[in-house]
C-alpha cells in the first residue's frame, strides 16, 4: 500500500498544473461528499409535531422540548416543529404533562397587563368580556371529547327601566375530536356552565354548534315545550332502556349475543292542565251565629175609680199588644173592682247560623311522554347442546321454555294488556356471523426503523461506491503514471543509489528512456556472461544511445 501511495505520489507530481489542481479539487469534493453520506445516514427522519402555533405557544413548546433534551428543529418555510419519528409520541405526551399548546385564547391574564392612561371605561369593558369569553373556552376545551372551543358573548348595556333590558346570550364553537361526540348530558354541562359564569343569562340563550355547524343545543329549558327532536330522542331512549332489560334478562339463558329485542314505545307528549273543586257535604263547619232576642214587660190593674185609674194605667209602646186585655180579671167582693194586675212579659228570639262545607281545590298538571303502547318483538336464538360426539349441535327451544320467556319479558317491561301492549316472541336459528378479518399488519416500509437502517444502508453503500468507483481508480492511475521510466533516458541518482544499496556492482548498467522506442540497459542478476550478453544485445538494438550512455559515464568519471 505504501508503495501504490509513492507510486501515486510520484504519478501526481508528473501531471501538469491544472490537472493536480483538478484532481485535488475532485478528491476534496469526493471526500465531502462521503462525508455528507455520513452524517446524513446517521440523522434521523423528522415528524411534524405541531404547525400552525402562535409565537407564545411555539417558544414554550420549545422550551418544554430543551427541558426534556428531546432533538427537534423548526421549518423555516411553515415554522413548524419537527421531531425524531421515534420520538413522536413521548414528546406528545410531554408536552400534554405540561398543557401544552394552550392557544390562541387568552384568559384573564390580559387585565393583569398594564393600561395606559386614557383607558376608557368601554375597553376596560370590552378586556374584561374577551377574558371571560377565553376562560369560558379554556373550561370547555378541557372536556375530553373537544379538542378546543370558542365562546361570544353578547352582553347589552343594562338599562334602568325593566322593559328595556334585555337578556344576554352566548354562542358557543366546539372543536370535537375525529369520531367523538357530545351526549345529552355533556352538552346540558357546557349549557349550565356558561349560564352560571354570565351574570342574567339563562339557559335558553346559549347555543352550541360544533366544527361541521351542527346545531348541538335545543336552545330550551322546558322539557314540556320541548321541540320535536328532543321527544324522539327520548323516544328512542326509552325504547333502547327496555331492549337492554330484555337482553340482560335472557342472554344469561340464551348466550351472549342469541337474542334479539326490539321495542316500538308510543307515546304521548300532551301537555294537559286540571283544576277540580269539590265539596263534602258530610263535613259541614259552622261558620258564623247572630241570635237575637226580644223582651217586652207590662202591668194591668182594675180600678173602680177614675184616679185610680191614671195609676193603672196602660204602659208600654203602643200597638196591638198593649189594647189587648189582661189575661185575668175580676170583681172585688162588695161589688167594688179593686185588685192588683199581674205582669205581662213578651219574649221572641231569632238565630242565623251560616255553616261552611268542605272543599278542595286540585290543579293537575298531566306529565307528558305517557306511554300510549308498547309493541314488543323476541327473536331467540336456538339453544346449543353436546352431541353424543362430542360437537355441539343446536335445537330449538320448547314450546314451555318459549312461555317463560314470554312471561319474564312482560314482567321486565310492565306489559299491560289493558293498554293494547303486544308482544311476540319467535325462535329461529341465526345466521353464523360473517368471518372478521384479521388487521391487516403494517408494511415493513410503514414502520419507522426501516428508513433509519435504509439510511445507514445507503450511506455505507455511497461510502463503498466513493472509495471504490472514484479514489481507488483515480489512485491506480496515479501509481501507474508514477511506474513508467522518467523521460530523460537513465535513471541517475535515485535508481544508482537503489542498485548500489541492493548489492549491484559498478559494471551492472542501467539505460531507461521516457518511450518504448529507447532502450534499457539494466544490470541483470546473472553473471558476469549472462551481463555481457546483454549489453551486446542492448548495442545491437540501439548503438547510438549506448554511445551517449558511454559518454555520459566518462564525462562523469573524468
Amino acid at each position: 500500500m505504501a508503495l501504490v501511495k509513492a507510486e501515486s505520489a510520484v504519478g501526481f507530481q508528473r501531471l501538469p498544473v491544472l490537472r493536480q489542481l483538478g484532481l485535488m479539487i475532485g478528491l476534496a469534493a469526493s471526500v465531502a461528499l462521503g462525508v455528507a453520506v455520513v452524517l446524513w445516514s446517521q440523522t434521523p427522519s423528522y415528524t411534524l409535531l405541531y404547525g400552525n402555533l402562535s409565537a407564545s405557544d411555539a417558544g414554550q413548546v420549545i422550551d418544554a422540548l430543551h427541558k426534556s433534551n428531546i432533538a427537534f428543529k423548526v421549518d423555516e418555510a411553515s415554522g413548524a416543529i419537527l421531531v425524531p419519528g421515534s420520538k413522536l409520541h413521548e414528546a406528545r405526551m410531554e408536552l400534554a404533562k405540561e398543557g401544552l399548546p394552550q392557544g390562541n385564547s387568552v384568559g384573564f391574564e390580559l387585565l393583569e397587563k398594564e393600561q395606559g392612561f386614557g383607558t376608557s371605561q368601554f375597553v376596560e369593558k370590552a378586556r374584561y368580556q374577551r377574558a371571560l369569553e377565553g376562560e369560558l373556552a379554556r373550561t370547555i376545551g378541557a372536556l375530553r371529547n373537544v379538542k378546543a372551543a370558542r365562546v361570544h358573548l353578547a352582553i347589552p348595556k343594562r338599562s334602568v327601566f325593566l322593559r328595556d333590558r334585555a337578556a344576554p346570550t352566548a354562542s358557543v364553537m366546539v372543536d370535537l375530536y375525529s369520531g367523538r361526540t357530545l351526549n345529552e348530558e355533556q352538552i346540558a354541562g357546557i349549557v349550565h356552565l356558561v349560564s352560571s359564569s354570565v351574570p342574567y343569562l339563562e339557559p335558553a340563550g346559549v347555543t352550541i354548534v360544533d366544527q361541521r355547524g351542527r346545531l348541538l343545543s335545543n336552545g330550551s329549558s322546558d322539557p314540556a315545550v320541548a321541540p320535536g327532536s328532543t321527544q324522539f330522542a327520548y323516544n328512542r331512549k326509552l325504547e333502547q332502556s327496555y331492549s337492554d332489560r330484555i337482553r340482560q334478562l335472557l342472554e344469561p339463558i340464551v348466550g351472549h349475543g342469541r337474542v334479539r329485542a326490539s321495542v316500538n314505545a308510543s307515546l304521548d307528549f300532551t301537555v294537559t292542565e286540571r283544576t277540580q273543586e269539590t265539596y263534602n257535604p258530610d263535613l259541614p263547619a259552622l261558620r258564623s251565629e247572630q241570635i237575637s232576642e226580644d223582651e217586652t214587660a207590662s202591668s194591668a190593674t182594675s180600678t173602680s175609680t177614675v184616679s185610680e185609674a191614671g195609676a193603672g194605667a196602660a204602659s208600654g209602646v203602643p200597638g196591638a199588644l198593649s189594647n189587648q186585655p189582661p189575661e185575668t180579671g175580676g170583681v172585688a167582693e162588695g161589688g167594688q173592682g179593686s185588685g192588683e194586675g199581674k205582669n205581662l212579659r213578651n219574649r221572641s228570639k231569632r238565630s242565623v247560623r251560616n255553616y261552611e262545607l268542605d272543599k278542595t281545590i286540585t290543579h293537575t298538571r298531566l306529565a307528558s311522554g305517557a306511554i300510549r303502547r308498547l309493541a314488543i318483538a323476541v327473536l331467540v336464538d336456538d339453544k346449543q347442546e353436546i352431541g353424543d360426539d362430542g360437537e355441539p349441535v343446536t335445537k330449538p327451544w320448547s314450546d314451555e321454555d318459549l312461555a317463560r320467556f314470554t312471561r319474564l319479558v312482560k314482567e321486565a317491561v310492565g306489559f299491560d294488556a289493558r293498554r293494547g301492549d303486544t308482544l311476540n316472541v319467535i325462535n329461529t336459528s341465526f345466521a353464523p356471523p360473517p368471518e372478521v378479518e384479521p388487521l391487516p399488519e403494517p408494511s415493513l416500509l410503514e414502520q419507522p426503523w426501516v428508513w433509519d437502517a435504509a439510511k445507514q444502508a445507503g450511506g455505507v453503500i455511497g461510502l463503498l461506491l466513493l472509495v471504490f468507483g472514484v479514489l481507488k481508480p483515480v489512485l491506480r492511475s496515479l501509481a501507474e503514471k508514477g511506474a513508467e521510466p522518467a523521460p530523460g533516458g537513465m535513471v541517475p541518482a535515485g535508481a544508482a543509489a537503489g542498485a548500489a544499496q541492493a548489492g549491484v556492482s559498478e559494471d551492472q548498467l542501467s539505460l531507461s528512456g521516457a518511450s518504448p522506442q529507447q532502450a534499457q540497459l539494466e544490470g541483470p542478476k546473472g553473471g558476469y556472461q549472462q551481463h555481457l550478453e546483454t549489453a551486446q544485445s542492448v548495442v545491437k538494438e540501439d548503438p547510438k544511445r549506448v554511445a551517449q550512455v558511454v559518454k555520459n559515464w566518462v564525462g562523469e568519471d573524468g
